[in-house]
């Protein structure tokens, strides 16, 4: 076989007069893929792999798989057929072809998808991305897969190169990594390990490293983010509020998010960096997973709906602008009518901006797997539209509120029309307006003139009150 990976010099990275190498990869699921992905595109630049937009051009692939979604692996699968045809197109035309499967699917079924398809190169879970440049070496030694879905002793986070070069307005970046909870329907601490926590110091230097590069907005990512522990640089254990402090003193740095939460784990300090930070957006994801306590006992979410509750009450206390995500399974093993029925009623009870619904599925060696009280497809397709209504009817209330408002807008890129550009509400909603590229990168005032069911317009707001904005510029790292 012809492989790209076999004309690399012995030190791993390209010779001035070596073509660089083309690749390609394709992302399902959270945004903790999304950022695994970019950091696989930087730990083999040094290799020579530069991003492309087709399969049919790569010289690399890499499909970074979910193991959350339904059906992961039979998309996985589906999408392995038709890159095996491309991967035989490419070798008769003389050309090589990497391909690898990433993520959760890849390490929790490694086995299975190296017997299914041995056309795959590489099968390697999320800590091991950091081995690429070694695995893609052995590749192209190797008569068979190579596979990495061991949970290594060191961190990866210790193993990758520096963020660099021009980053997007918005960001994100992986703090936290893992689950200690053990949910009944979740595989996240089967496939992504123990919670493990980067060093604050670390966090702060990749954060500098985004802005310097052009970022205005950065997303905290973890399974369960706001579980944070890392060691500060004073020795001590910072949780998720302090490290957003040090953070909020970043120059140039206007908005800080953080995803995903688990409401066992909202920390007072926490609480209160809402209350003290107005760099922190008033949008907080919070999945609850059901409205009934029957059903979290069930799920071993370890909260009560009162719970909830009384925690959302101190949340408002302390920001009253803020506005909740969440996320809800419908139809997990046991779920009654009277179930679902209570987690309607808080949804309509707290009122939420946006949540995410999804049907209850089997994955395997999860404990409700095998539990009794399997509910029917069709009824949890019921179910399911039926909450995504109540949520559709919410969202589109809360979008109607802003009709009216002055509101600043971070301004992310051009617009989907000439003369348009787009951005964010403090609220993770996309806002489109008229306006210059110029614009880009800075928060600006926007009038809202009219709400639509997932977004809004608006326009510059004018007269006193219009805020100073400069061009985003490169701010040099401290």
């Amino acid at each position: 076989m012809t492989d790209p990976a076999a004309s690399c010099p012995t030190d791993d990275r390209p010779t001035a007069s070596a073509p660089r190498k083309r690749l390609y990869i394709q992302t399902w699921g959270c945004q903790m893929n999304v950022y695994d992905s970019g950091r696989m595109a930087d730990v083999l630049a040094p290799l020579g792999f530069a991003p492309t937009t087709t399969p049919e051009t790569a010289d690399m692939v890499i499909l970074n798989t979910c193991h959350i979604r339904e059906k992961a692996t039979e998309k996985l699968f589906s999408e392995l057929g038709r890159l095996r045809e491309t991967k035989a197109a490419r070798r008769a035309a003389g050309e090589g072809m990497v391909l690898a499967v990433a993520g959760c699917v890849a390490q929790a079924e490694g086995a299975e998808i190296t017997a299914r398809a041995p056309w795959v190169d590489l099968v390697l879970g999320p800590q091991s991305y950091h081995r690429l440049p070694e695995m893609v070496a052995r590749a192209a030694r190797a008569a068979g897969a190579v596979i990495e879905t061991e949970f290594p002793v060191e961190p990866k986070f210790d193993q990758l190169p520096a963020v660099a070069g021009p980053q997007a307005v918005t960001a994100f970046l992986t703090v936290q990594e893992g689950c200690d909870k053990f949910c009944s329907f979740c595989v996240v601490p089967y496939t992504r390990g123990a919670e493990y926590s980067r060093p604050a110091a670390a966090v702060l230097a990749e954060a500098r490293l985004l802005v310097a590069g052009g970022a205005r907005e950065i997303t905290l990512l973890g399974q369960n983010v706001n579980a944070y522990h890392g060691e500060g640089p004073d020795g001590a254990s910072w949780g998720l509020g302090r490290l957003l402090h040090a953070l909020a003193e970043i120059p140039g740095l206007l908005r800080l998010r953080y995803t995903t939460s688990h409401p066992r784990d909202m920390a007072d300090d926490l609480i209160a960096a809402h209350r003290d930070l107005p760099i922190v957006m008033p949008f907080l994801h919070l999945p609850v997973q059901s409205g009934s306590d029957r059903v979290l006992a069930a799920m071993n979410r370890g909260h009560t709906t009162a719970d909830f509750l009384r925690l959302l009450e101190r949340l408002r206390k302390a920001r009253p602008d803020l506005a909740l995500s969440s996320d809800f399974i419908v139809g997990h093993p046991g779920e009654t009518a009277a179930d679902h029925a209570a987690s309607l009623a808080l949804i309509r009870e707290v009122g939420f901006a946006a949540a995410y619904s999804f049907k209850y599925s089997a994955r395997p060696g999860t404990p409700a797997a095998g539990a009794p009280g399997q509910v029917a497809e069709a009824e949890k397709d019921r179910r399911l539209q039926e909450l995504q209504a109540l949520i559709r009817e919410q969202q589109a209330g809360f979008n109607a509120s802003r009709a009216g408002l002055t509101l600043p807008v971070l301004i992310t890129g051009p617009g989907r029309h000439p003369g348009q550009i787009a951005g964010r509400s403090p609220w993770l909603q996309p806002v489109h307006l008229i306006g210059p590229l110029g614009l880009i990168g800075t928060e600006v005032p926007v009038t809202i003139l009219t709400a639509h069911p997932n977004s809004l317009s608006g326009a510059l707001a004018t007269g006193e009150g219009q805020a100073h904005v400069q061009p985003r510029q490169e701010i040099a790292p401290a």
